[in-house]
């Protein structure tokens, strides 16, 4: 079990996804074999929805790997969306460039090396949808760029929120886990208690919360 929901709940959910074919299926079973952490089916086909229902034509991304994700969006765009990811790995950046020129999207999907928040601070512009899944003991810490980036009306969707669960429950959190917790608590009560947001939880994978950037303050 996740500590997110209940085993029989995620076999259930999962069964209900259609396999993906192709790249995707691909970069999925590259994944699996080399233990590359990777959205996981259910949180994959969340993004999906999000883009098609939003129809995001800036996108940035923290936290490329291998690329999984941000060729998922693009696939959900249909090839419409121009992606900005971070990475900080060099592996990592030398596995998403190969499977980014592989599919030849080198043109709809640019990758920024360096720290999230070094990058974060120089980036410049508005942004549709952000989708954070990198470094989660500091996601507190790229709040505030986030929200200087995402136009108004922009969708923020922050991954793994939740924690393996230890952020909604003391009981679970591990003690070197402690800061981690700590922050990612500090986050969601960020997101949660500004009045020029609207943030909504979902317990599904790790946890996901949907953050939108009101138009105007009610």
């Amino acid at each position: 079990m996740s500590g997110i929901t209940y085993d029989y709940m995620e076999k259930y959910l999962r069964e209900l996804i259609p396999t993906h074919t192709g790249i995707l299926k691909d970069l999925e079973e590259f994944a699996l074999e080399n233990g590359t952490p990777i959205v996981q089916k259910e949180t994959a086909k969340f993004l999906e929805l999000m883009i098609t229902m939003n129809r995001p034509k800036k996108i940035l991304e923290l936290g490329t790997a291998i690329g999984y994700s941000a060729i998922l969006m693009n696939k959900a765009s249909f090839g419409l969306s121009e992606i900005t990811t971070i990475e900080r790995d060099e592996a990592m950046i030398e596995l998403a460039k190969a499977n980014i020129e592989k599919y030849k999207l080198q043109d709809k999907i640019t990758i920024l090396k360096g720290d999230c928040l070094e990058v974060l601070g120089n980036l410049q512009g508005e942004y549709d949808m952000i989708f954070m899944d990198a470094g989660k003991g500091h996601y507190n810490h790229f709040l505030p760029h986030c929200l200087r980036l995402l136009k108004k009306e922009g969708v923020l969707i922050a991954d793994n929120v939740l924690f393996r669960g230890m952020v909604a429950s003391k009981e679970l959190v591990k003690r070197r886990k402690i800061t981690i917790v700590k922050r990612m608590r500090s986050y969601l009560e960020l997101v949660s208690n500004n009045d020029e947001l609207i943030t909504s939880v979902i317990p599904m994978g790790d946890g996901i919360s949907i953050t939108v950037k009101k138009n105007t303050v009610m």
